[in-house]
């Protein structure tokens, strides 16, 4: 599943993932299972008012290197086309 944010319009981070589901652009969402409590929650939140999918991953070091960056990353999510 993390081979989805290859090549896809995508963002990285809690604010900006917020931002996407808020405004009906996300896709899917990437959440990293040791991420912050409250994160969790916040987003899983956020996806089940809005619908949208979100697939959990295991680490946030993952997920940061899936996106292409240096440092972990505790939610990301693919836009819609």
């Amino acid at each position: 599943m993390l081979l989805d944010l290859q090549g896809k319009k995508k963002t990285v981070g809690r604010k900006q993932s917020q931002r996407a589901i808020l405004d009906g652009k996300a896709e899917t969402i990437f959440l990293a299972d040791n991420a912050d409590a409250h994160i969790r929650q916040d987003v899983q939140r956020l996806c089940e008012e809005a619908g949208v999918p979100i697939v959990t991953v295991d680490t946030m070091d993952a997920l940061g290197k899936a996106c292409g960056i240096q440092v972990g990353a505790a939610v990301a999510a693919v836009l819609k086309s």
